[in-house]
């Protein structure tokens, strides 16, 4: 099986942590825990999660609006983005109150329903662009993924 094959090595775990750690909702909160299940070292698990999850990122502050508005005009899904903006503008206040400081938090707290697809989603919303947001974003990401390593050293300490 492709995914039997994959996992088999070093260099197909860490594919596979950076695919999962792609994923919205699942980040680098699952996607680091789930390079470490597989047998790849923490520090190569960390590296594999942050990169996978910035892969998205330019793309979601360049074209999340646009798209948006292109699924607006296009398709039935209006009431469905106007939700989807609806969250997002909710955790655009920190964001809006500190300003890339804010979107440094609302990144790196390892929470559900933050992280860099939200923080990401957030800059495209409020127009940070992508060479002042991006930075910001990494930052996020190791800060989380770091986080992330310690609760997963310390989890494993405890199994």
């Amino acid at each position: 099986m492709l995914y039997d094959q994959l996992t088999s090595t070093p260099l197909g775990q860490a594919l596979m942590t950076a695919l999962v750690s792609m994923l919205p909702v699942v980040e680098i909160r699952g996607g680091l825990p789930y390079g470490v299940s597989l047998g790849l070292p923490w520090y190569f698990s960390l590296a594999a999660a942050i990169v996978g999850n910035m892969l998205p990122v330019p793309l979601i502050i360049l074209f999340a609006r646009p798209f948006f508005n292109w699924l607006r005009r296009k398709t039935k899904l209006g009431e469905l983005i106007g939700r989807l903006e609806k969250r997002a503008f909710k955790k655009a206040e920190t964001v809006r109150r500190y300003e890339l400081l804010g979107l440094f938090i609302l990144v790196a707290i390892p929470l559900p329903g933050t992280g860099a697809w939200t923080g990401s989603l957030v800059a495209s919303l409020l127009d940070i662009r992508l060479k002042r947001a991006f930075p910001v974003i990494f930052l996020g990401v190791v800060a989380a993924g770091i986080a992330v390593s310690l609760i997963t050293h310390v989890f494993l300490l405890f199994v």
